[in-house]
């Protein structure tokens, strides 16, 4: 993540796109993944809602991994 001591404005700036690249992502991967298991099965969007709540909540858990996670520094007395 970019230094919170920096004064530039626009240094959020890639981390936010970033962020939304990888949500964007995850919900049309996942999203065709199930749809093409839903032409596979011959179901009607069933696997399709599934697939982008999966693809949901894996975008989430790679945002925190990149962004979320404590760099290791521990400032307990």
């Amino acid at each position: 993540m970019p230094d919170p001591s920096s004064q530039n404005a626009w240094s959020g700036i890639g981390v936010g796109w970033s962020v939304t690249a990888t949500m964007l992502s995850g919900l049309l991967v996942g999203g065709g993944l199930g749809y093409l298991v839903d032409l596979l099965v011959g179901t009607e969007k069933v696997f399709a809602g599934i697939g982008v709540v999966i693809g949901a909540a894996a975008a989430i858990y790679l945002v925190y991994l990149q962004f979320g996670r404590d760099n290791g520094s521990d400032d307990r007395a």
